[in-house]
């Protein structure tokens, strides 16, 4: 296997272009643009959630867990509007 050259290269668009279309091409560009963006805002968000919330000791066993509402916040570009999450609590007695 050895590197691509020009004409190579130049094959492999026509495929793709002829597989695809012209037309789609743009469309398929721009929601791959959108994904990326939104992986990379959710692993910004994971990183920085994971710094602000390590606790510097273990909670202790008793002590109730205080119930703060978590609010999923709109990717850029999202048309839809952040929102408060309640999570399941776990309420069987075992």
């Amino acid at each position: 296997m050895g590197r691509l050259g020009p004409t190579e290269i130049i094959l492999i668009l026509v495929v793709i272009i002829l597989l695809f279309g012209a037309k789609k091409l743009p469309d398929m560009a721009r929601s791959l643009g959108k994904s990326a963006r939104i992986l990379k805002s959710e692993a910004k968000a994971m990183k920085s959630d994971d710094q602000k919330s390590a606790p510097a000791d273990p909670p202790h066993p008793g002590t109730p867990d205080q119930a703060v509402p978590r609010t999923i916040q709109a990717a850029p570009g999202d048309v839809s509007s952040s929102r408060p999450v309640t999570e399941p609590s776990d309420t069987t007695k075992r």
